[in-house]
């Protein structure tokens, strides 16, 4: 499975969704630029995924990865 799309704003986007835990795990442990978002903003018991990441932008459907932005 593919794990990111570029959406209609040009930005990357999750394909897994909101609740797809394991594959945003695996997307954040491929990651070399995840950083954990500040404590109130965590929304999984897992430290290191990328719904806890700071770079992290939700969307409707899903979120945007905004580090491709900062590079």
């Amino acid at each position: 499975m593919t794990l990111w799309t570029i959406n209609a704003a040009g930005r990357k986007e999750f394909c897994g969704g909101q609740h797809a835990r394991e594959l945003a795990a695996q997307a954040a442990d491929a990651c070399t630029g995840f950083v954990p978002d500040d404590e109130d903003e965590l929304v999984s018991d897992d430290l290191r995924t990328c719904y806890n990441c700071r770079y992290r932008r939700w969307t409707v459907a899903s979120f945007e990865c905004m580090l491709a932005a900062i590079i």
